[in-house]
């Protein structure tokens, strides 16, 4: 069983910057992507950004394009999420998912496994 832990949330002004980390413990196997979702008060959780197996390719959702980075260090086993230029609308609880699969994915519905979230509070 993958157990996931997400590291570095807090509060921070608007136009500052935090960097999550998505940190496995328990079995850790390999091939697999990595997603990062959010999922703010009375919203569905929504796909924030993604990356495969080799680090290589990514996919962002519009809203955070340009101002949020992820990557992967495969000899951590880790995979962060840098987020720059932060607005109000980016609050939420942050999770990360990790999917069989090289991936990357979009859809919750690729994620088998999935942290139990941090908090992120952009004030302004």
């Amino acid at each position: 069983q993958v157990q996931l832990v997400e590291i570095g949330g807090g509060l921070v002004q608007a136009g500052g910057s935090l960097r999550l980390s998505c940190v496995p413990s328990g079995h850790t196997y390999s091939s697999y992507a990595t997603g990062w979702f959010r999922q703010a008060p009375g919203k569905e959780r929504e796909f924030v950004a993604a990356i495969n197996w080799g680090g290589d390719d990514t996919d962002y959702a519009d809203s955070v394009k340009g101002r949020f980075t992820i990557s992967r260090d495969n000899d951590k086993d880790t995979v962060d999420l840098q987020m720059n230029i932060l607005r109000p609308a980016d609050t939420a609880v942050y999770y990360c998912a990790r999917a069989h699969g090289l991936g990357p994915y979009s859809s919750r519905h690729d994620y088998s496994y999935w942290g139990q979230g941090t908090q992120v509070t952009v004030s302004s």
